[in-house]
């Protein structure tokens, strides 16, 4: 009876060696062809998002990952440098996919794409190894948004309020004040944690968002991670789930989080640039359908978790190109987004900063996070200052005879300080309820 067994167990070790063995996998691969930043390789069988070694003339690797495949061929793109790379070169599975190590230390750090630390402040500490795909939210069992977030600037407290666990956008063009407003709300907004995702922007504009609107406060409660432009689409593809990842880590722990990500156009550009190097074509202006399928992904990961979990306040930026607020991108992004805050140029040309076109403006969720005199005081606000600007070319030009309309009338006085309201310093810090004391006392004026 006890040999039988030590049979049995022999035979189902073997059958578990066999389960947990790839099937039809080689150990090494050749390089066969480059086209743009894209890697062909034969003679080896792996799943897409393996990470590879590929052999270069010095004798050294360097890293890349499947991203596609077609036939026998499978379609790498490094992440990081392609020199002293040559045709037939030994392209070894390193049977690992993207990760990030997680942990408390990481707070006050920067990092790269792959979540290695860039401030040479030396290694993460106590962290553990995770990857960067996170664990879908079943919907019905996220807590609902139902408590407002002080984001400490005045026009978007009054009349645009955030819950926490909202996402919102951020459209602007560029030179309107972005990055500006993301510090303010940065320094200023009620979170236990901040993570900011600076994707694909210009190298220089990192250190000074680090040093100049972050400042070193901001900075030791939060986790930057900055891939610029120059960077790989692969490794901007990667910083955007590797910021979002660390955000769900402390969500996970019971933690208010506030996530900034600028920008998501870079990332999903990333994206495109991804796509059409393997071959997928493209489908609206130049987007191939997968860019698409992958903003969902990223932002779905965001939001509000289980009851009695933490949350992530979510603003990603969209860069509205041409300031045309119907670019691919950007009609996409406010579709799935639960809001957007619109900066215009018009406005920021006239010195009023931060620009926000409240016009354009919404937030989805102010129903059930405000109160009944709020939302009577912001719909005020929005009529009197959308009557003037109905009427801006006929009161600039002087064909406005004044009485002829009480409403027009009613604009006039009361945009310059509507203006006042709206305006507001970098430094500035105006808190929640001061925002809908001023609001509600601006519109009594009106009564």
């Amino acid at each position: 009876m006890i040999e039988l067994a030590d049979k049995l167990s022999a035979r189902l070790a073997v059958y578990q060696k066999r389960l947990e063995t790839p099937i039809n996998i080689k150990v090494e691969g050749k390089l066969v062809r480059m086209i743009g930043l894209t890697l062909e390789a034969v003679g080896i069988q792996v799943p897409v998002g393996t990470r590879c070694k590929i052999s270069t003339q010095d004798g050294g690797y360097e890293k890349a990952e499947v991203v596609g495949f077609s036939g026998n061929s499978l379609f790498l793109m490094a992440t990081g440098d392609i020199h002293g790379i040559s045709p037939g070169a030994k392209v070894i599975p390193t049977g690992q996919t993207a990760s990030v190590k997680i942990s408390d230390a990481l707070l006050g750090r920067i990092l790269d794409g792959e979540g290695e630390p860039i401030d040479g402040k030396g290694p993460i500490l106590d962290s553990k190894k995770t990857t960067i795909i996170g664990r879908p939210i079943n919907p019905l069992q996220r807590h609902p948004i139902s408590e407002p977030l002080d984001v400490g600037v005045r026009s978007i407290n009054s009349l645009f309020t955030v819950g926490r666990g909202q996402r919102m956008g951020l459209f602007a063009g560029s030179g309107v004040g972005k990055s500006v407003l993301l510090g303010m709300m940065t320094r200023f907004t009620e979170a236990d944690v901040i993570v900011v995702g600076l994707i694909g922007e210009r190298g220089r504009e990192v250190k000074e968002f680090i040093e100049n609107i972050l400042g070193p406060e901001g900075l030791s409660r939060s986790v930057v991670v900055a891939v610029p432009a120059d960077h790989s689409p692969l490794m901007r593809l990667n910083g955007a789930m590797v910021a979002t990842r660390i955000a769900e880590y402390f969500r996970d722990k019971g933690q208010n989080i506030l996530l900034l990500m600028d920008s998501l156009t870079r990332f999903c550009q990333a994206q495109r640039e991804l796509a059409l190097a393997i071959g997928e074509p493209p489908a609206t202006k130049g987007y191939p359908p997968s860019v698409f399928a992958k903003l969902p992904k990223l932002v779905e990961r965001a939001g509000n978790a289980d009851k009695g979990e933490g949350s992530i306040t979510a603003f990603y930026t969209v860069l509205t190109e041409g300031d045309d607020n119907q670019d691919p991108i950007a009609d996409a992004a406010r579709a799935i987004l639960d809001g957007h805050i619109v900066l215009s140029r018009h406005i920021a040309e006239s010195g009023q900063y931060p620009a926000v076109d409240i016009e354009q403006s919404i937030s989805r969720v102010m129903p059930q996070i405000t109160d009944e005199g709020q939302q009577m005081s912001i719909t005020a606000f929005k009529q009197i200052y959308s009557t003037y600007q109905q009427n801006r070319d006929l009161i600039s030009v002087g064909a406005y005879q004044e009485g002829s309309d009480p409403y027009i009338d009613e604009s006039i006085e009361m945009i310059p300080q509507m203006q006042d309201f709206l305006r507001q310093g970098m430094n500035e810090k105006v808190t929640f309820n001061n925002s809908i004391d001023e609001l509600g006392q601006l519109m009594t004026q009106t009564e």
